[in-house]
This record gives structure tokens, C-alpha cells and sequence, in this order.
């Protein structure tokens, strides 16, 4: 089961999600608002593409952040903060992606 992983008012979501139902692609639609993802969950998505694909340096909460972390983003701070992370994460069975990747998204249909 493909699992993605985002929050719902954001733009690149939105267009994601229309076009995995537009190629009739079945999966599921984590909100990390409404259920956050635990310790375990943010930890594959390090190991799938590294930190510095998975945080969204152009996003209003990294750009909030204090110098020092900034330099030093954690765990700990990215499950309190999870608009850090970069939308949408995408787990299927060959991996873990993020950001919208139209040629990587019909691949999946």
C-alpha cells in the first residue's frame, strides 16, 4: 500500500493527490497535523532519502528557525515542527520520495 504523508491545505499535495486519482493509483493520505507521525516513521524517512532532501528550507517554519537550528536540525525538532519536512513524502515499495515527481508519480499507475 502506497502511504503519503503531508498536510492537506498544501498546494503541492493537492496536486499530487489529483494526479495519483486522476491514474487511479490506490494509497493512503497521512496528515501529520491530525495524526503525527511517531519517532520510527521519521526515521525511515531519513534513511529512504537523507535530511537534506527531506527538509523544505523554502518553508515558513525553517525560515523561523534560530540560526543554530538551522545548523543542527533533530528529531526532536522535526516532530514538534513537521511543516519542516518536505511534501509531499511519498512510501511505496521501492522507497521513499519526496516532492512531486511527475514522471516518478506515473510510474506508479
Amino acid at each position: 500500500m502506497i502511504k503519503m504523508y503531508g498536510i492537506k491545505n498544501c498546494d503541492t499535495i493537492k496536486k499530487a493527490r489529483q494526479f495519483l486519482e486522476a491514474q487511479g493509483v490506490d494509497f493512503e493520505f497521512i496528515d501529520f497535523r491530525q495524526t503525527p507521525i511517531d519517532r520510527q516513521t521519521l526515521q525511515s524517512f531519513i534513511d529512504g532519502v537523507g535530511w537534506d532532501k527531506l527538509i523544505n528550507k523554502r518553508s515558513t517554519t525553517y525560515r523561523n528557525l534560530s540560526d543554530g537550528e538551522k545548523q543542527n536540525i533533530t528529531s526532536e525538532l522535526t516532530l514538534k515542527n513537521p511543516t519542516l519536512i518536505k511534501r509531499p513524502v511519498l512510501v511505496t515499495k521501492q522507497g521513499v520520495s519526496v516532492g512531486f515527481d511527475k514522471a516518478f508519480y506515473q510510474r506508479l499507475a
